[in-house]
Parts: C-alpha cells; structure tokens; sequence
C-alpha cells in the first residue's frame, strides 16, 4: 500500500505556499538528451538583521517570514532572552533588512568577533561557542508514541511544499503530538529553524511537549539549536553526523533519523519512545512525494 496525495493545509497554523511568486522563478535550459527544459528554482536574497543600532548578520533566504527569521536568530544565538521585551521589529524589503528593537540596550561587539560557520546547505554562522547555555539545558522526560512518528511523516511528506515543487530547499515543521503546527522552508536548515523559534518567540508557544521535524541532516547543529529552544524530540527523514548524536546523547535529547515509510532509526532518547503502532501496517512512502531533484 501507498500513501495517496494530499493537499489539505488546514492543520497547519502556517504551511508551505509553493505557489507564492516571490519565493521561485521559472528557469529555461536543457536536459541530458538536448530537449529544452523548463523548471522552478528558489529564489535566494540577502536579509540583514539589526538588534537595535548594531548590525549582527546578513543571511542568505527565500525571503519569506523575515520577522521570524530575525527572532529566531537572535534568539537561538542567545541574543534574545526568554523573557526579553521586544518593541518593534521592522522589515523593509526595498533595503532588504530587519531591524528588531528591545528594551534594554544590547552589545555583542565582544560575541560577534568569534563565530563558527557551520555545515547548512547556505552557510549558517554562530557566534561565540557553539555549546554555549548547553550546559544548564533539561529536557522533559515525555512520551513519544510511534503512531504519532508515523502520521506526521505521512502528513508532511504529503504536504506541497517547495521542498516537493523545486528541490534545492531544506523545510522544519514544528509538531505536537501528531498534529504538525508549523511548516517553515528555507534555503539553509538553520533559517528554516530560526524562522520556527521566532514564531515560537512572538507566539509565546511553549517547547516542552513539542517535537521539530526537519527534512534536512542530523547535525550539530540542528542538534544544538533544538536542545536550546527546549524541544526534546528532534526526528528526519535524513541521516545524521557523530558531532550531532554525540550532543543529542548528552544533553538528553530523542534523535530519530532515516523515516522513511515505517522506517525510522533511533540513535539517542530511545527511553522516550513507546511503541504503539506496527511497522507492518504503516504504508510505504511514495515516490511521488519525495522532492522533485532526487527522481530521475
């Protein structure tokens, strides 16, 4: 059995818009035998955050969500307390910036001077140590039903998406239970995260109870980033890097990778997992819902 197409967005609070002009373009060219060929690309442009007068970071992006993609990245690099009063956060497209305003008075000349680039698709930066507040993380100790696993790789990878329609694009789905929230693409791992921490952020939406589901590889990190934001499940369709187990064992964090159908492989956190669902009567995935680059 196969799982048939889906187009139903209304779980989501926000979903995926493949058709948004803004976000691809249609390119022209040849294939392999010479015939002229047709295809949607993303589109990728600059996006430069302030946190008040001081600028932090340009970020490669498709362009959608720049408010939540700045609060999510300021957030994660610990810009940006929890309880931080944000009051305003102001997008011009023309200049291409996001300058987001606080209460207190902010410097990170000191933090800004040693960053680490990472190993997202677009080049993510960090700046400071990259296990930086680590240390002080506790996970919660919840349940993590299988059937739930199951139904949310069968209702996003169902999902039209850009990931679907163009390739070349990593998406993160904020889930609860198995129920996905959020559906957030970009062209690096790290900003479809962001964008996901920052709706978080604006929202007051709690972690505990949370799982982040990316299409992108296991690593460091995702890893990290998802550790901090206080999510204690993280599970993909993709595999995983040593660096990114190593930490998701050390800081108590459920780590699932390779679902695809009704299988999936878990490398940390297994003591979360109760297995209420039979591998055998999970349907298979379908080729047609696995992004459009990697068929052939």
């Amino acid at each position: 059995m196969q799982l048939t197409a889906r187009s139903d967005l209304s779980d989501y609070l926000i979903a995926p818009d493949p058709g948004a002009a803004r976000l691809t373009r249609a390119v022209e060219g040849v294939d392999h035998e010479g015939n002229p060929a047709r295809i949607s690309v993303v589109e990728e442009r600059p996006l430069t955050i302030f946190l008040n007068g001081q600028e932090i970071v340009t970020a490669m992006t498709i362009g959608d969500y720049p408010e939540y993609l700045a609060l999510g990245f300021l957030r994660n690099q610990g810009m940006l307390a929890a309880g931080e009063v944000v009051r305003g956060v102001d997008y011009d497209e023309d200049l291409e910036t996001v300058v987001v305003r606080t209460d207190a008075q902010t410097s990170y000349e000191e933090k800004l001077q040693k960053k680490t680039r990472t190993s997202g698709c677009a080049v993510g930066t960090v700046f400071g140590d990259m296990m930086e507040g680590l240390e002080g993380v506790t996970l919660p100790q919840v349940e993590v039903r299988t059937s739930d696993l199951y139904a949310l790789a069968a209702k996003i990878n169902r999902t039209p998406s850009l990931y679907l329609e163009a390739g070349a694009i990593h998406g993160t789905v904020l889930c609860h239970g198995a129920q996905p929230l959020v559906y957030m693409e970009d062209v690096g791992r790290h900003n479809a995260v962001d964008k996901i921490a920052g709706w978080m952020f604006s929202e007051g939406v709690a972690a505990d109870d949370k799982t982040l589901y990316t299409t992108g590889r296991l690593t460091s990190e995702m890893v990290i980033k998802t550790a901090l934001m206080g999510i204690p499940v993280l599970a993909s369709r993709s595999g995983f890097t040593a660096w990114g187990v190593e930490i998701a064992r050390e800081v108590g964090l459920t780590l699932i990778g390779r679902m695809r159908g009704r299988r999936f492989v878990c490398l940390s956190g297994e003591e979360r997992l109760l297995r209420d669902a039979d591998p055998a009567q999970v349907a298979e995935e379908s080729p047609k819902h696995r992004r459009k680059s990697a068929q052939g």
